[in-house]
């Protein structure tokens, strides 16, 4: 055989054989595969739910860093589904909250610029998913969380372009959206923010001091506690701050107990993270959505000037008055009184109960299923309505680096139900710590 045919075909061999090892690309592959995502069916229908995902745009806070890696192998997987339909973020994909209050968030710049940071602080992540949007075979939706609650959607387009955008539809529910799957309008999708006393968002609130704004009062939390996270990687804490002691005006009605309630979520979440700048000092940057100046944790701190006295504060003065008026604008359609909202901000209690009590119990809706994102718990909850069918409640957790007492790195699969009669749309939840699928609960229900 003449030499050069000879070599031809050795290297033709060769080929062929890495081809056969390989499986000959993705597409092979996936023929041989079977895990959540490429089951022995054929039959391209499976919904992902993901939330959560924190992404900052800048390591040395944000709090997803070491989990970046499996989240890039984890959409790879999506990508590469012969099975996977539609792929739902359930917000906080982009994190405008989680940075420290002594940071300019947006560095002298503007939003577009803060997201393009996060995009390239990120280029693993946005460009798996940027391909999966390319492709064009699943649909890749997001609805905004509180983390990225004033983050504007063309913001989110120009880092992700083509991507589907549930948003409710009115200006004043600005930061909030819900989704149903098409052919799957009794399933609910959304970050469960709405709910939420410390994260929804408020139009009412700080309007001389920042006009047009609709930061809630978690957002300034979320600053102090970044700031706390900071100087602890940096060094200790030492904290002289005080407290200082509010007790119940009971002369004052609702409007002075929903303040006190107010007053003990701030006094537990200072307690918790303390932070060494004094509570006099103007050290809460801000230079977002319409605030300019910086502020003291004594701006957002309840006070009285005597025991049992008027219970006063600076920011978000009056907010638990337009309470009533703020769920209406935030569509929520069975109004949840202001001292349980307040009192039940920090509890995963409160917005679990939520799918049953706007969902389930609610005359006006037909939902069977409903996932919320938002508490970084995961789980299933199954529940009736009011007409005794069974409904299911799933929370799809989150993927920051750490999740004290919980998982990370949650999904939630829907598998839809068949035509037959005794079919069930099955709804699985799965962690992907240590980069392996492992099936954390399931159930199902008729929808």
């Amino acid at each position: 055989m003449h030499k050069k045919i000879k070599s031809l075909f050795a290297t033709g061999l060769i080929g062929l054989t890495l081809c056969m090892l390989t499986a000959c690309g993705s597409d092979s592959n996936n023929d041989k595969l079977y895990n959540e995502f490429n089951t022995d069916s054929s039959t391209r229908n499976l919904i992902v739910i993901v939330s959560d995902f924190h992404l900052g745009a800048d390591l040395d806070y944000a709090e997803i860093n070491a989990n970046l890696p499996a989240l890039e192998n984890f959409l790879q997987q999506i990508r590469t589904s012969r099975n996977v339909k539609e792929l739902v973020i359930a917000g906080d994909l982009l994190d405008e909250w989680f940075v420290p209050a002594s940071v300019d968030t947006y560095k002298g710049k503007d939003q577009a610029d803060f997201v393009d940071r996060i995009a390239a602080t990120n280029a693993g992540v946005f460009e798996v998913l940027n391909q999966i949007i390319t492709d064009g075979i699943i649909l890749v939706t997001y609805t905004p969380g509180n983390h990225d609650l004033t983050i504007e959607a063309e913001n989110v387009e120009r880092i992700l372009p083509g991507i589907n955008q549930a948003r409710d539809a009115e200006d004043a529910a600005f930061g909030l959206g819900t989704y149903s799957p098409a052919d799957y309008p009794t399933i609910a999708i959304e970050h469960g923010h709405r709910y939420n006393y410390f994260c929804a968002p408020d139009q009412f609130s700080n309007q001389v001091v920042a006009l047009g704004t609709i930061l809630p009062p978690g957002y300034f939390f979320t600053r102090i506690a970044a700031e706390h996270v900071l100087q602890k990687k940096t060094g200790d804490i030492i904290s002289e701050n005080i407290i200082p002691l509010v007790t119940p005006n009971s002369a004052g009605g609702e409007s002075q107990t929903g303040l006190y309630a107010y007053y003990k979520i701030w006094k537990f979440a200072l307690e918790m993270f303390p932070i060494n700048n004094t509570f006099i000092e103007d050290m809460i940057v801000t230079n977002v959505d319409g605030f300019t100046d910086s502020f003291s944790v004594n701006d957002l701190l309840p006070s009285q000037d005597e025991d049992g006295g008027l219970i006063k504060v600076y920011l978000y003065a009056g907010a638990q008055d337009r309470w009533t008026e703020r769920c209406e604008l935030n569509n929520i359609p069975v109004a949840i009184p202001v001292v349980e909202a307040i009192a039940g901000a920090i509890s995963n209690d409160l917005t679990d109960s939520m799918a049953i009590t706007q969902y389930f119990e609610n005359p006006n809706s037909d939902k069977k299923l409903v996932v919320f994102g938002h508490t970084h718990e995961p789980k299933i909850i199954p529940s009736k309505n009011l007409a005794g069918g069974k409904t299911l409640y799933a929370n799809s957790g989150t993927w920051i680096d750490h999740n004290p007492d919980k998982t990370t790195m949650n999904f939630i699969v829907i598998t839809p139900q068949t035509d037959a009669a005794d079919s069930e749309t099955a709804v699985a939840l799965y962690n992907f710590e240590n980069e392996v699928i492992t099936k954390m609960d399931e159930d199902s229900v008729r929808i």
